[in-house]
């Protein structure tokens, strides 16, 4: 099956490619700002980087790219977690839940907009690397920090903009 997606892969054009992953990342961005919604702090967190792992998984099939899951899970923690801003946006916005009330109301508004950015983010900065032949094993989180912020900036407003039409 996966020499058929990578067959199938081959032989789409540029544009055909980049809509169909762009469609992928859209559907995690969407999961993603969802899972932000839990109230519970650290469990939107958790749930959040599954979504992300998910998203990885369908686009390193996508791309033929072998997928380790343990991998990407220390490729995610390294990427989103080791940015200034917006590493500590996850987390903090999930943890403010836990503060009573104004918590609760802060962390709810803030935590799917940050959530779907990072997703996003994740998504645009791995098709790029994926698309001019990466993979996992030659991903280096370092190299893209600058362009994973300018992606995040970029799904802040493309999550604010899902959030409104909702």
């Amino acid at each position: 099956m996966e020499t058929a997606e990578k067959t199938v892969f081959e032989t789409l054009s540029f544009e055909e490619r980049k809509e169909k992953a762009d469609e992928t990342v859209k559907k995690h961005v969407y999961a993603a700002m969802g899972v932000g919604l839990v109230p519970i702090p650290v469990v939107d967190f958790v749930g959040v980087t599954g979504v992300q792992i998910d998203m990885l998984n369908k686009l390193a099939k996508f791309y033929g790219i072998p997928f380790k899951k343990d991998r990407v899970k220390n490729i995610l923690s390294s990427l989103v977690g080791g940015l200034i801003p917006a590493g500590l946006g996850l987390p903090v916005a999930s943890l403010l839940k836990a503060v009573p009330v104004v918590g609760t109301t802060v962390g709810a508004l803030g935590m799917p907009i940050v959530a779907g950015a990072s997703t996003y983010a994740v998504g645009r900065v791995f098709v790029q690397h994926f698309e001019s032949g990466g993979t996992f094993l030659s991903f280096d989180p370092g190299s893209v920090r600058e362009h994973f912020e300018e992606e995040f900036k970029t799904g802040q407003k493309v999550a604010r903009a899902a959030a409104d039409k909702k």
